[in-house]
């Protein structure tokens, strides 16, 4: 028997979008010989000058653990330096190597007119709808959103 769902999978279709919308992005980033998780911080981090580890999950939407591992190579390819704070060196600033500036300074006008060209496909009114309805989404507060009620589990018996 199948499951009938009264709503669509958003996740799913919102997943669709930015995989239709990486795709025109992708060979822009891959042929500078980065992932597309190294352009999100050097993209963050060179808008910024400098961001604890911290900020840049938070903007990049990387999980903690993935950024140490990603934060590492990036180091280790010179694209970025992470030093510790004055006063708490529990706390690191990452900043951007001037190898990896360069690297900005090539990449974004290639990746400006790249949205340029979706713009032109899709039409400006279509992504200033898109940032719109993006930025109202974001903006809710979602702690006000209870959660449904989970009914209780079976107990591994064995």
């Amino acid at each position: 028997m199948t499951q009938e769902f009264p709503y669509r999978n958003l996740p799913q279709l919102l997943l669709r979008a930015r995989e239709t919308l990486l795709s025109h992005f992708r060979p822009l980033i891959t042929h500078f010989g980065l992932t597309e998780q190294q352009w999100r911080v050097l993209r963050a981090v060179s808008e910024h000058e400098q961001l604890e580890p911290r900020e840049i999950c938070e903007i990049c939407q990387i999980l903690s653990p993935s950024l140490t591992g990603v934060l590492a190579r990036m180091e280790d390819l010179g694209l970025v330096t992470r030093t510790r704070m004055e006063g708490d060196q529990r706390r690191l600033n990452v900043r951007v190597t001037d190898k990896a500036q360069a690297l900005v300074d090539e990449l974004g006008p290639l990746i400006a007119a790249q949205y340029q060209l979706i713009e032109q496909a899709y039409g400006a009114a279509m992504i200033d709808e898109l940032y719109a309805v993006m930025d109202r989404f974001l903006s809710l507060e979602t702690d006000a959103i209870p959660q449904v009620a989970l009914p209780p589990r079976p107990q591994d018996g064995g």
